[in-house]
This record gives C-alpha cells, sequence and structure tokens, in this order.
C-alpha cells in the first residue's frame, strides 16, 4: 500500500524542496517507485526537475502539456467541471528511473478561498463536499496509476487551508528545519495551530456529507516521523557551536512542546518504532542533521541531481579540480551516507522495510 508523506513547516528557507528532492531520489535508488507532488505555487521542486528559470518556461510548458500539472488535476473538483478527478500522466525524473513529479502550477492559491470555505464545515458544505477529499482522492489514483510506493508532497510555507487539506490528509509528515531562532518559534507555533487542524480532520471524516462526497474526505491516518535540520556549517564532523546551540534549542521545542501535543492528539508512532531506528527524546525525534551543501548545491541544480549523486565528470566540468575535487568527491559521498540513512529510517517507520 502505497504512503503519502508531507514535508511541512510554515517557515521558508528550511529546504523543503532540497529534501524532497534528495528523499524522493534516494528512495528511488533504493527501487521504490516515488511520485513527488508540487504544491507550492513557488513551483521550486517543478523548476528544479524540468531545469526552469522564469515565468515563460512554464507558460510553455502548461501550453504544451495542458492539464499535467496539479492545478488542472484537482479543476474538475474545484471547477465542478463535468469530468471526474483521475490521475495525470507523471514527468519522469531524468536519470533516475522510479522518481516521477506531478508539477506545481502558479495559480494553485485560486483554489484557496473555495476550499477555506467548504473546511468550515457550515451551511455551505452542500454545494461544495466534494472539494475536501479532491486532494487525496487524486493523490490514490496516481498511486495506483503508476505502483508507486511513496507520494512526497512538497507544501509551501504557509498556513493555508490548502495546506492543511494536503497536511491532514496526508499519512506521515517530516518537519524540515534550519538551525536559527525563526525554526525555533515555527516548531512551537506548530504545536498551536496543529491540533484544531487535527481535530477539524476528525470532525471532517465523521461528517456524512463528506463521507457521501464523489470524493469522500479520509478517515485521518497522520503520523509524526520527526525533523530534519538542514543548513547548517559542519567543524570536524559536528555543527560548529552557532548552529549547534540553535540545534539543541529546536530538539528540546521539538521533544518538550510538539512531540506531546502531537501525542495527546494521537498523531505519533508507538515510541519503540522511533527508537528502533535512533530517534527518541534524548535526540529531539531528529531524523537526520545535514551540513549546508555550499557549493555543491549550485553544481546540483544546474546538473539537476542530487548532491550524492554528482559524477567526477559532473564536478570536473564545473572547474572542480585538485583538492577541492577530492574534498568534494569526499562530501558527496558522506551525504549519499546521510540521505541513505534517512531513507532507510523512513522506510522502517512506514513500514515498507527492516532497514
Amino acid at each position: 500500500m502505497h504512503k503519502v508523506i508531507s514535508l511541512f513547516n510554515h517557515k521558508g528557507g528550511v529546504s523543503k524542496t532540497t529534501t524532497t528532492f534528495h528523499l524522493g531520489w534516494m528512495l528511488a535508488e533504493k527501487g521504490y517507485c516515488v511520485v513527488m507532488v508540487d504544491t507550492d505555487p513557488q513551483c521550486n521542486l517543478t523548476g528544479l526537475v524540468l531545469d526552469f528559470e522564469s515565468t515563460p518556461d512554464f507558460d510553455d510548458f502548461y501550453s504544451s502539456n495542458p492539464g499535467l500539472n496539479i492545478y488542472d488535476a484537482l479543476a474538475p473538483a474545484f471547477k465542478s467541471q463535468p469530468r471526474f478527478v483521475e490521475a495525470v500522466e507523471c514527468v519522469q525524473v531524468p536519470e533516475r528511473p522510479g522518481l516521477m513529479l506531478i508539477p506545481g502550477h502558479v495559480n494553485l492559491s485560486e483554489y484557496e478561498v473555495t476550499l477555506g470555505i467548504a473546511q468550515e464545515l457550515s451551511g455551505s458544505l452542500q454545494a461544495l463536499r466534494n472539494l475536501p477529499g479532491a486532494f487525496r482522492f487524486f493523490l490514490d489514483r496516481v498511486a495506483e496509476e503508476n505502483q508507486a510506493d511513496f507520494i512526497i508532497v512538497d507544501m509551501s510555507p504557509s498556513l493555508s487551508s490548502l495546506n492543511q487539506n494536503f497536511l491532514m490528509t496526508s499519512d506521515f509528515f517530516i518537519v524540515p528545519a534550519a538551525p536559527d531562532f525563526f525554526s525555533v518559534m515555527a516548531i512551537d507555533s506548530l504545536a498551536t495551530f496543529l491540533p484544531n487542524w487535527i481535530d477539524w480532520a476528525h470532525q471532517a471524516s465523521k461528517s456524512e456529507t463528506l463521507r457521501n462526497a464523489t470524493y469522500p474526505f479520509p478517515q485521518p491516518t497522520l503520523k509524526f516521523l520527526g525533523t530534519v535540520i538542514q543548513r547548517f556549517r559542519p567543524r570536524k564532523q559536528n555543527a560548529a557551536s552557532g548552529f549547534q546551540t540553535w540545534i539543541n534549542q529546536i530538539n528540546s521545542c521539538t521533544r518538550d512542546r510538539l512531540f506531546p501535543t502531537l501525542s495527546n492528539h494521537g498523531v505519533v508512532l508507538e515510541e519503540q518504532a522511533y527508537e528502533s531506528v535512533g530517534v527518541c527524546q534524548s535526540n529531539g525525534y531528529c531524523l537526520a542533521e545535514i551540513a549546508d551543501f555550499n557549493s555543491l548545491i549550485t553544481i546540483s541544480q544546474t546538473e539537476r541531481t542530487p548532491v550524492f549523486s554528482l559524477t567526477k565528470p559532473m564536478l570536473t566540468k564545473h572547474r572542480q579540480m585538485g583538492i577541492v575535487l577530492e574534498n568534494n568527491e569526499t562530501r558527496r559521498n558522506e551525504f549519499h551516507n546521510v540521505f541513505s540513512d534517512l531513507a532507510d529510517k523512513v522506510l522502517q517507520l512506514t513500514g515498507h522495510t527492516n532497514a
């Protein structure tokens, strides 16, 4: 059975897109079929995969590939079109068999208002009953069509009704974070508003109107996998002291604020599940700490390849030579180990393997 994993943090600049791309690639490298879904109207994941740099690139793609994006895929529900929501053709990620993309669309936010009204569970619900369940219905059709093991959702940094819907209809979620004050504050605020979202999802799943909709709202199954802390400067295999201070605060806030709140609302796994992969209270339920990619990220984006899959010809093409080349090859291999370990933890926590 496929699993839907969302990467969510309402703070921007925490490498959600980078983590989505690298995790998706690594899971595909391990033999799993993965579909990435770009639900951020900024479309950074789509731009990365398709090598787009400007608005005309997106306009040309939408014109040449009508319907092949998340906005058009959901249009039958949100625009009351006389057809059903169904799977659309995925874009195959170059050089990585088993990894695909549902492109994003800059106009996806147009659905925000109508979905927000539908999710008020008010008198207007009858007319808009097909909206809350449409996204998960679409993902399930995509997974079935492609025999996918995982759907990974790259979400925008906002507290929108779209994000509420995307997250609450997922099976699991990861919270990416950066070692800074704002990530600490963001994780603290997650403990404040996520209970409201969770309570809403349970109310929605009990609504007879939504249960009998064309796209039924699913019973909530969401579980927290952990955090991923990225973008710090390393020093002797560890984070430099200034970054480590913020990492410690993120882990403390997750352990003492976020996790207990999620636990009280039934959105966590059994403690032994976390402990079995080395993710527990002592490390703040952190799945991985990933140092800054530095110059490798520019090469990675240019080559549309994860940092850990950059080849020697790719590096030398970008004037990497001598000791710089040797050091970056070493760092590439270290990143491969980090993301391989992250993928193994995700596989075990989601019940796909005994990694």
